[in-house]
């Protein structure tokens, strides 16, 4: 059974096709799905989702790149994430590519995240991109080893990996692996603990090959798996049971 870490099947694009998406999920042995929160204004709907089907799960958060939406206090997301099927915290973060300028907002709302994580006992999703060295910065002062987490749709350094993976964090590869180009981050992948690996689609972004420049869902995970397996000269069976236990490990009080 393979499961998919981190998607949006709330976006439109999929919500409107969510039937054929659980088919193809079932097709492809893709047992459960977390369902990623990006914003409070959407998480009403995102909940509908998640409590419509017994294999989906949820986060609550707010992304690093949605500057103008609410920014939630800690008292809100520890509040929001006592909510029945809310195993999680994020996503959240800190972004330097998409935004410029004085960030120190987006820092400050990733610093509520994590202390809101900590206080819930529950792992935060974190996006990092251009940002890693604040990234992990912030973690550390903020003690988020405490909740402990993933580093999601993961596509920094192998330092940046052990870095986390020390901090208590696990390791989370999307489609990205797929791609010809992404040779250091095919390093990561073959090198990280088998125990502290974690597979994605980011869906709806981000196919992997074979179906690169299409719209992703979760069903599509299997290739992330497959190609894991072929770098690390292992069977996608094996992959599929590590990522799976790893999920589970990470994603307390999940029935499977």
């Amino acid at each position: 059974m393979f499961v998919d870490s981190h998607c949006h099947l709330n976006f439109p694009e999929l919500r409107k096709q969510l039937p054929d998406i659980l088919e193809a999920m079932d097709r492809n042995q893709v047992g459960h799905a977390l369902v990623v929160s990006v914003n409070l204004p959407d998480w009403p709907e995102l909940m509908e989702v998640v409590h419509s089907q017994p294999r989906l799960w949820a986060s609550v958060g707010v992304h690093p790149d949605y500057e103008d939406t609410p920014d939630p206090s800690v008292e809100e997301l520890v509040r929001l994430s006592a909510t029945d099927k809310v195993v999680a915290i994020g996503e959240t973060g800190l972004d330097y590519y998409r935004l410029t300028g004085d960030l120190e907002w987006q820092r400050e709302r990733f610093r509520r995240h994590i202390r809101a994580a900590r206080e819930v006992a529950k792992p935060l999703i974190i996006h990092t991109r251009s940002s890693s060295e604040d990234t992990l910065r912030l973690m550390r002062e903020e003690g988020a080893a405490q909740a402990g987490g993933v580093m999601h749709c993961f596509t920094e350094s192998q330092a940046v990996a052990d870095a986390a993976i020390d901090l208590n964090f696990y390791i989370s590869f999307s489609g990205i692996v797929t791609f010809k180009n992404a040779k250091e981050l095919h390093e990561v992948a073959r090198t990280i603990p088998l125990d502290r690996l974690l597979i994605e689609t980011d869906s709806p972004y981000l196919a992997p090959v074979p179906h690169r420049g299409k719209l992703n869902d979760p069903s599509k995970v299997i290739h992330v798996a497959e190609r894991i397996a072929d770098l690390r000269g292992l069977t996608v069976a094996e992959v599929a049971k590590a990522s799976t236990d790893n999920f589970f490990r990470l994603f307390k009080g999940i029935a499977h």
